[in-house]
């Protein structure tokens, strides 16, 4: 599995209430992606930084969505480009299902 951490830099800071809404209106666009499984929206707690934090099946997977559509799509929502850290996740805790996945 690879955890992918998407932030940006808010131009300005935003509020918790705001950014929800804007969140919920692309939230919808994430369902059915092939090899995502799991996605958390972020704001940091001063409310200048925001983005998502992704679970995925393979780095194939998350590489075929951070496209260059996908960056200008995200850079016209959020008023700046997206940095992308990708991270190996070997072992993942779902207490919600009450299981541990281990990646192959």
């Amino acid at each position: 599995m690879i955890v992918t951490i998407v932030t940006f830099n808010l131009p300005q800071p935003t509020t918790l209430a705001e950014i929800t809404r804007t969140f919920q209106a692309t939230a919808p666009k994430y369902r059915g992606i092939p090899g995502l499984l799991r996605k958390n929206y972020f704001l940091s707690e001063d409310g200048r930084r925001a983005g998502g934090i992704y679970v995925w099946a393979s780095r194939a997977d998350a590489d075929r969505v951070y496209t260059s559509e996908w960056r200008a799509f995200v850079e016209s929502k959020y008023g700046t480009p997206p940095a992308i850290e990708y991270l190996h996740s070997p072992v993942m805790v779902d207490n919600g299902a009450g299981t541990i996945s281990v990646a192959a």
